[in-house]
């Protein structure tokens, strides 16, 4: 902290993944209580900035303090966003959990309880595994998951005629299981999956 040195944070994701934030810097410290304060700041920055002898920035003595604020908050987010996703893939052993697609790089974790509910938090719990049609199918209505664990398609979707692809990417997995993950812990939560398919009761 006094020698102003920018640090790579490391974020712990899941046992054994990380993710790397720079640069931050030590901006408060509590040796009474064993804490210190870190805030992250924009490299952009840091690499305009002269160095010192000792090759520490000096951006701690000019960068605005608002802006690393609103940095750091800006990171939290995305970590524990990008921490979420991990967890829950992991749970659900990395398929989705109504058309089981194996790819990681199509799936996503899918909010129960929204996160802009102060319950919304970002736990395994709530949330779900899934690919990216069945994600958006999930946000907006389209596909509902009762509280049996059961999929259930809207009403008039199931309604439609069209290709294949609405036949089989979603008209075909009504009344379908989803798939959970292993440990019994880990499912949804009882009352969300409720109150989540009321809403979808309700847009339909």
């Amino acid at each position: 902290m006094q020698r102003r040195a920018p640090l790579v944070y490391l974020y712990g994701v899941v046992k054994g993944w990380y993710r790397p934030t720079w640069p931050v810097f030590v901006v408060h410290d509590d040796p009474a209580r064993g804490i210190f304060h870190i805030a992250v700041d924009d490299p952009a920055v840091l690499a305009d900035l002269p160095m010192t002898d000792s090759g520490a920035g000096v951006a701690a003595d000019s960068a605005d303090e608002g802006r690393r604020r609103y940095i750091t908050v800006s990171t939290q987010q995305r970590l524990h966003q990008s921490a979420f996703r991990m967890r829950v893939l992991r749970a659900y052993q990395e398929k989705c959990a109504i058309c089981r697609l194996r790819h990681p790089e199509l799936l996503e974790a899918a909010h129960i309880v929204p996160d802009r509910d102060p319950r919304g938090e970002p736990t395994v719990t709530n949330g779900v595994s899934l690919c990216v049609l069945h994600h958006t199918a999930f946000d907006r209505h389209i596909v509902g998951i009762r509280p049996d664990y059961r999929i259930e398609i809207r009403t008039d979707i199931l309604a439609e005629t069209d290709g294949p692809m609405l036949k089989h990417g979603l008209q075909g997995f009504q009344d379908e299981m989803i798939h959970r993950p292993r440990r019994r812990e880990l499912w949804p939560r009882l009352d969300f999956l409720e109150e989540r398919y009321e809403r979808f009761r309700k847009a339909g």
